[in-house]
């Protein structure tokens, strides 16, 4: 999912400062954070008490604090979220319309900040954060889309709604999101339980298409069995969400607005477990 250097339109951050920043981030998102250094970032999300994505972000530390490199669109739910987990933390929260997000290839952009690797899969590029003022034309959301699609990535701010997707059906788990060993967060019942119990059975997974892509929302089916429904388009790929043990088992083709599909899942993607008996009702 590499790219040249542009920042991110949709791309805003939210400053977390203050003596007890490190700590208050903690206790809340998905994400390990101890052994986060300076200038470096993870990936991770705020849940729901239930384990459903509010937001999710990647995580700078600085000197001065954190980071959240956020979607604009869940950048002011976030903000106020955190601000009633406040409390008594000696904490700041507060908005940096100064700060662009960017995408950059090989040597970090002039007047970086702060630059690294995308935590999710080194692979992926590399991601930096820049003065606003001096950055160049934003990068094409059109090329954006398309490359994440081709890697089978998916946008959760524009892919699914807020509290729609548990943790590990926005696979969280596969995009090194999630930390399974670290102390108490909101949702982490939920995530543990599901993670425990491999009930993961709805994901976004890659489509292919011979030809045609159908349009965002299209029905996914299996005869007239409906599995979810597409959520991202590419070039002759998209992303859909839906019940991936029932579209392993379909005796009958996978159709996506009518459109002829088959299941393309990264080499990375954790497949649910089919039961025997999930084998035989779908045979």
């Amino acid at each position: 999912m590499h790219t040249a250097f542009g920042p991110l339109a949709r791309r805003f951050c939210l400053r977390v400062s203050g003596p007890d920043s490190l700590d208050f981030l903690e206790k809340l998102v998905t994400q390990s954070l101890s052994g986060l250094e300076i200038g470096t970032l993870a990936y991770g999300a705020l849940l729901s008490p239930q384990g459903k994505i509010s937001a999710d972000f990647f995580i700078w530390r600085t000197g001065e604090g954190m980071l959240l490199d956020c979607d604009e669109t869940r950048l002011e739910d976030l903000q106020q979220r955190l601000r009633r987990f406040r409390l008594r933390a000696a904490v700041d929260i507060e908005a940096c319309p100064d700060l662009a997000v960017a995408t950059y290839e090989g040597v970090p952009p002039a007047g970086a900040l702060w630059a690294g690797p995308d935590p999710r899969q080194p692979e992926w590029g590399q991601r930096a954060i820049v003065p606003r003022s001096n950055a160049p034309a934003l990068y094409p959301e059109e090329a954006l889309l398309r490359a994440r699609v081709a890697a089978g990535v998916p946008d959760l701010a524009q892919d699914a709604g807020p509290e729609e997707v548990f943790a590990l059906e926005g696979l969280l788990e596969e995009l090194n999101g999630v930390s399974f060993k670290k102390g108490c967060f909101p949702g982490q019942e939920n995530v543990s339980r599901m993670k425990r119990r491999a009930t993961t059975r709805k994901k976004f997974c890659r489509l292919r298409f011979a030809e045609s892509v159908p349009e965002a929302g299209a029905l996914i089916t299996a005869g007239s069995a409906e599995l979810g429904s597409i959520r991202a388009v590419g070039h002759c790929a998209a992303l859909g969400l839906l019940r991936l043990d029932r579209a392993l088992t379909a005796q009958e083709p996978l159709l996506a607005g009518g459109l002829l599909c088959t299941l393309d899942p990264p080499a990375w993607l954790i497949l649910p477990a089919i039961s025997e008996n999930e084998e035989t009702s779908h045979a």
